[in-house]
């Protein structure tokens, strides 16, 4: 795990937890408030979070050549991950218009 410094693999480890936190506030906000919008914003992070957890586990490896298959796999759930969050922001922007 020398690959990184400790300042970045605290930077790593702390947004990993930050984003988990979020998506599990999202979430229970979305289910309070019956807003189905909040909830899918929710599951469109997941995505993402598998491809944070996908890096960080390469990096724990010393950024390992015989797993470059997980960088592979971490840029395909990184495409993934911002597609739903890009359609996540067009529906919460359909249930809550600006201006109104």
């Amino acid at each position: 795990m020398h690959e990184l410094s400790l300042g970045t693999w605290f930077i790593h480890m702390a947004t990993l937890i930050e984003w988990t936190v979020a998506i599990f506030v999202i979430s229970l906000i979305g289910k309070k408030k019956k807003k189905r919008s909040l909830y899918f914003l929710s599951l469109a992070m997941i995505p993402n979070l598998i491809s944070a957890l996908a890096a960080i586990t390469w990096h724990i490896f010393d950024n390992a050549d015989s797993l470059s298959g997980l960088v592979v796999f971490q840029a395909i759930t990184t495409v993934i991950g911002n597609t739903t969050l890009a359609f996540a922001a067009w529906n919460l922007s359909r249930e809550n218009p600006i201006g109104t």
